[in-house]
């Protein structure tokens, strides 16, 4: 299976892949850091946006919103999610916008599709320009470092007389920029079971070197990975939030 069928020939799955997914609470955290450490705006840019479920909950709250993909057929699910919106299809790590905005978003470890730290750089510096003074970057990333490569998450659900199963796991060699996120699926329709296997590169980093990278830019807070309360990472777990405010 080539490397992004999941978000081309098998995007009408990727909601499935996604449906344990706190939507509304991931969507809410990042309103309110907005809320509390951003400039007030309320025009919003969701990177790597899929098919828009969190810019649902962003248009809900009042923003307006827009959404940037590489994956053409992600991008007409997110239009027909959210027809209020504008979507792109662009590459985050070098993307324009006609018009700067108050908050930029990056959902479900995303910004690993920068798929080296020189890539990383330019897609920090591409948020760096599309935001308005004192606006907020904020995605979720995990430290290279940490990563257990045995480890995995697993989920399955029920879709239209089928039964599904998905995988997903990160996988780092321990050594340079590259880590790969594997992801599998399995669907079973009347005792007849087919599978899809997906790996996709990414940029492999550790939170001092990404700290290093957003300094120069920004000021960063790292939060606990917990959508259900804002608070202080504790310096050991290998996932957490980015809040970066524009200087």
């Amino acid at each position: 299976m080539p490397s992004n069928a999941l978000y081309t020939d098998l995007s009408g799955y990727y909601d499935l892949m996604c449906c344990d997914i706190n939507y509304p609470a991931q969507s809410n955290t990042v309103h309110r850091l907005h809320q509390l450490l951003g400039n007030g705006g309320k025009n919003h840019l969701d990177l790597a946006c899929g098919t828009g479920p969190h810019i649902r909950h962003f248009i809900d709250y009042g923003y307006h919103s827009s959404g940037l993909d590489l994956n053409q057929p992600m991008l007409q699910l997110a239009q027909a999610r959210c027809p209020e919106a504008v979507f792109m299809l662009q590459n985050m790590c070098s993307f324009t916008l006609p018009q700067p905005v108050d908050l930029v978003t990056c959902f479900l470890y995303s910004i690993h599709y920068s798929a080296s730290i020189t890539q990383l750089q330019h897609c920090i510096t591409s948020v760096y320009t599309a935001l308005n003074a004192g606006g907020i970057f904020c995605f979720n990333a995990v430290d290279k470092n940490k990563i257990c490569n045995n480890s995995a998450v697993r989920h399955n659900t029920a879709h239209m007389g089928s039964h599904f199963e998905f995988e997903s796991s990160w996988y780092y060699s321990g050594s340079g920029e590259q880590q790969a996120l594997k992801l599998s699926i399995a669907k079973t329709t009347a005792d007849i079971t087919q599978q899809w296997r997906d790996q996709h590169t990414m940029v492999a980093i550790s939170f001092a070197e990404l700290n290093a990278l957003l300094q120069p830019y920004f000021d960063v807070e790292m939060l606990a990975h917990d959508y259900e309360k804002i608070q202080p990472w504790d310096t050991t777990t290998g996932n957490a939030l980015f809040v970066c405010t524009k200087r």
